[in-house]
């Protein structure tokens, strides 16, 4: 049996890559696209630090996106590999979708983005997504798009509140009228090709950046040790036993993620027990350690270490 449906001779399937500078909106209008919860979301900058791909499944189309870091004039080291795996993802995809904050006015990061996409992309259509719609009036939706309609020749421009559902669906078709003619990439179903190893780490950092001082997201790096059934339990009640390490790079964070009396570690551990559950399909059991990685950002054999591997 075929894990592909069968589809009409003008069926297209390809990739779209999501930029913008950091906090622009990209992986919550990626979760909406996709219909769940695949990429981490916050408030704090800088939030996503690998390219999560979502699929899209449509009757006449697969939507294939791309969710990248925000590009960003780096400060460490850990800042110029992320750009330059934005670098790279730009040119592989089929359609570059760059997101502006409708609540923001257009600044020296947007512009910056712009001429690294003039510079970069090649023959690969640009559209802009100006996102937050929600968050302003009709006349301030209007001066937002104008305002990006001046950074560069878009082949298309569109408004769209992920939160409130407005045009998510037509953003969905206007990427994917630039998408070749293709059958179906991935099966039916599948919504990420990210690990499941990937992914609790990323919940497990979405949770842990709530409520916490503006320096601290930076510093903050999660990886899974081990993930595995427990032992002894009935084939009815099943139970994953997830073991997780947080690394920061003080003492003083540490006791932030921690809190008093580690009050805030198990909210961390409650909130992204919840998604960790949804994705392994059954009761979890999370064990959570921080740890200090002293100037992590800056070491290239700690960034192996952490996870962050870059060609």
């Amino acid at each position: 049996m075929s894990l592909f449906r069968e589809v009409p001779d003008d069926f297209r399937a390809g990739f779209a890559c999501f930029v913008g500078r950091p906090n622009a909106g990209k992986s919550t209008l990626t979760n909406a696209l996709v219909g769940t919860k695949i990429a981490i979301t916050s408030s704090k900058p800088q939030t996503t630090r690998h390219t999560i791909r979502g699929i899209v499944h449509r009757d006449d189309h697969q939507l294939v996106l791309v969710d990248t870091p925000g590009l960003h004039r780096p400060r460490t080291l850990l800042g110029s590999r992320l750009n330059d795996l934005v670098a790279d993802t730009l040119r592989s995809v089929d359609v570059i979708a760059l997101c502006i904050p409708a609540d923001e006015k257009i600044g020296p990061g947007d512009r910056y983005i712009a001429e690294q996409l003039a510079d970069s992309r090649g023959s690969t259509p640009v559209v802009c997504i100006v996102t937050k719609a929600d968050k302003v009036d009709r006349a301030g939706l209007v001066e937002a798009l104008t305002a990006a309609g001046e950074l560069m020749d878009f082949a298309d421009i569109v408004p769209v509140s992920a939160v409130d559902d407005f045009q998510v669906d037509t953003v969905d078709e206007v990427l994917a009228k630039h998408l070749p003619l293709s059958p179906p990439l991935y099966p039916d179903g599948d919504i990420t090709d990210e690990p499941e190893r990937v992914l609790i780490a990323e919940f497990v950092r979405e949770a842990a950046l709530e409520d916490i001082r503006d320096e601290l997201p930076h510093s903050l790096a999660v990886q899974v040790e081990e993930i595995r059934p427990r032992e002894d339990r009935p084939e009815d009640r099943p139970l994953m036993e997830v073991y997780v390490n947080m690394y920061v790079e003080r003492q003083s964070q540490k006791a932030i993620i921690i809190g008093r009396g580690g009050s805030r570690l198990k909210e961390v551990g409650r909130k992204a027990r919840k998604h960790i559950e949804g994705i392994l399909g059954t009761p979890v059991y999370l064990d959570l350690h921080v740890k200090v990685a002293k100037d992590w950002q800056r070491d290239p054999r700690a960034l192996g270490r952490l996870g962050f591997e870059f060609e």
